[in-house]
C-alpha cells in the first residue's frame, strides 16, 4: 500500500515551502563549492539535468528554461548524512520477542514526520533510519531521502546497501528498564550467546536447504522431494551469513565491541559499522585491521553507565588511526546541526577542515554503499546539494538551500518572503475588519 502523505501532511509541506512538484534542472553560480573528493572551486558552477550532476566548473552555461541560482558569497557542499538515526518511523522497536530480523522499518515509514522538514533546514540530504536497540538481533533497516512531500516509497534509497540491527549492551539487560521485563537475556554473556545460537541455527536451516536443491536438482527417484519448511526469521539470519544483509551493530564498551568482531569472524557474517562505539578509541588499531567502521556522536559521553568511559576525542582519534568514522543524531536535535557536528572533530582532537568535512559527507555514503551517486559533488553523482552562507563548519554558519536530486526541497529566502507577505496580507485583512 502507498504510504501517501495526508492533507495535515501536504499543509505543512506547502506551508513550510519545499518544492516538490516535478523534476527540476538547476545550475548553481559562483559558489565556493566544496567537493569532498575533488578539492575546492573558489567560484565554481554545478550544473545539475535529470537529477544528476552533468558538469562542475567554472562560467557554465545554462541550457534553455533551466532555473539559475545565485550563490556568490556562498559555499555549496555535498547533501549531508546523518547516518544512524530512527526518524520517519512510526515504530521503533518490535519488542514482542528476541530476535526479530524478520520484521523491517520499511513497513513502518512515516512520510509526515515532521522532522525530515526539520532535517532539510540543516542541509541533511539521506538518513539511514533504523531499527532501535530493544533486541540482541532487531529489525531491518532502510536508507531514506529527505524528498519532504513524497511519498515514502519515494524516499527511499534503493542503491543503499541492506542492513540489519545488531545491539549489546544495557538496552538489552534493560538494566534501566523500572521494572525491569523478564525476557532472555538478562547479561552480556547472554546477549553473546543468543546471537550466535540463532546463527547457527540459521547455518543449519542453509544446509537443509541446499541438501534439499541437491537431492532435487539429481532428479532422485520416488517421486517429488517435500521442501522445507519456509522461516522468515531464519531466511533473515541466512542472509545474514551469505553476507547479502550487512551488520549494524549498536555498542558501547571495548570488550563487548571486540566480542562482536570475534562473533563476526566465527560465525562469518559482516559488520557494515559499528554505531556509538564510545570506547572505539581505545581499539581503533583492531577496528582499523577488521575493516569495520563506526558512527559515533561528535562529543557526547556519560550520559549513562556504558558511556562513562567516552571522552570527545573519540571520533578524530580513531580517524586518525585509519577507521572509517562517521558522525550521527540518534534522531535528537542534532540532525539539524550535523556541519556543527562535524566542526567539533577540529577542537576535540584537531582534524582539517576536509577532514571533518567526511565525517558527514563521504565517510557515511561508503559506510551506506551509496558512495557512487552521493558523499560528493562529482560528475554522474546525484544532484544532492547544500548551499551555505558561510562555510559550513564556520560557528556562526547557516543552512539557506537544500537540493536533492535537482529539486529544491528547503529555500530559506523563500519561505522568510512567503512568512512576510501572509502577516502582510494578515494585517490587511484586520484593518479592513476594523474599519468594517
Amino acid at each position: 500500500m502507498k504510504k501517501r502523505i495526508t492533507r495535515w501532511g501536504l499543509g505543512l509541506a506547502l506551508i513550510l515551502g519545499p518544492f516538490f512538484a516535478g523534476a527540476q534542472d538547476l545550475l548553481i553560480r559562483n559558489a565556493t563549492v566544496l567537493t569532498v573528493t575533488r578539492g575546492t572551486l573558489p567560484k565554481g558552477d554545478i550544473l545539475i539535468l535529470g537529477g544528476i550532476i552533468r558538469k562542475i566548473g567554472e562560467n557554465l552555461e545554462a541550457p534553455k528554461g533551466v532555473r539559475i541560482v545565485d550563490a556568490a558569497g556562498k559555499f555549496a557542499v555535498p547533501g549531508l548524512f546523518d547516518s544512524h538515526t530512527h526518524i520517519g518511523l512510526t515504530d521503533i522497536n518490535e519488542m514482542g520477542e528476541t530476535i526479530t530480523p524478520e520484521v523491517s522499518v520499511a513497513d513502518a515509514l512515516n512520510a509526515e514526520d515532521i522532522r525530515i522538514f526539520y532535517c532539510l533546514t540543516g542541509g541533511v540530504t539521506m538518513v539511514h533510519t533504523m531499527h532501535g536497540s530493544g533486541n540482541p538481533i532487531g529489525g531491518r533497516n532502510v536508507t531514506l531521502k529527505m524528498k519532504w512531500g513524497k511519498t515514502a516509497e519515494e524516499m527511499i534509497v534503493p542503491q543503499a546497501l541492506p542492513t540489519v540491527k545488531f545491539a549489546q549492551g544495557e538496552n538489552i539487560k534493560q538494566s534501566y528498564f523500572n521494572p525491569p521485563t523478564e525476557r532472555y537475556p538478562k547479561s552480556r554473556m547472554g546477549v553473546a550467546a543468543v546471537v550466535r545460537r540463532e546463527l547457527l541455527k540459521a547455518r543449519s536451516y542453509m544446509e537443509e536447504w541446499n541438501r534439499y536443491r541437491a537431492a532435487a536438482g539429481a532428479g532422485k527417484p520416488g517421486g517429488p522431494l517435500i521442501p522445507p519448511r519456509k522461516d522468515l526469521r531464519l531466511e533473515a539470519l541466512a542472509d545474514v551469513l551469505r553476507g547479502k544483509l550487512l551488520v549494524r551493530c549498536h555498542t558501547y564498551r571495548a570488550d563487548e565491541t571486540l566480542e562482536m568482531v570475534q562473533l563476526s569472524r566465527e560465525l562469518g557474517f559482516k559488520i557494515a559499522c559499528l554505531d556509538h562505539a564510545s570506547e572505539a578509541f581505545k581499539i581503533a588499531k583492531d577496528l582499523a585491521a577488521a575493516g569495520i567502521g563506526i558512527s559515533v556522536f561528535a562529543d557526547s559521553w556519560s550520559y549513562k553507565l556504558e558511556t562513562a568511559e567516552g571522552i570527545a576525542y573519540n571520533a578524530a582519534a580513531c580517524a586518525k588511526k585509519g577507521v572509517l568514522v562517521s558522525l550521527n543524531s540518534d534522531g535528537g536535535p542534532q540532525m539539524q546541526y550535523m556541519f556543527n557536528e562535524a566542526a567539533k572533530t577540529m577542537k576535540f582532537g584537531g582534524l582539517s577542515g576536509d577532514e571533518a568535512l567526511k565525517l558527514i559527507t563521504i565517510n557515511p555514503a561508503i559506510q551506506l554503499g551509496v558512495d557512487k551517486i552521493a558523499g560528493s559533488l562529482e560528475v554522474g553523482k546525484h544532484g544532492d546539494v547544500a548551499i551555505f552562507d558561510r562555510h559550513p563548519l564556520d560557528s556562526y554558519t547557516r543552512c539557506e538551500m537544500t537540493i536533492i536530486e535537482g529539486d529544491v526541497y528547503f529555500d530559506r529566502d523563500r519561505i522568510v518572503k512567503d512568512r512576510q507577505e501572509k502577516k502582510t496580507a494578515d494585517a490587511a485583512k484586520d484593518k479592513v475588519g476594523k474599519e468594517s
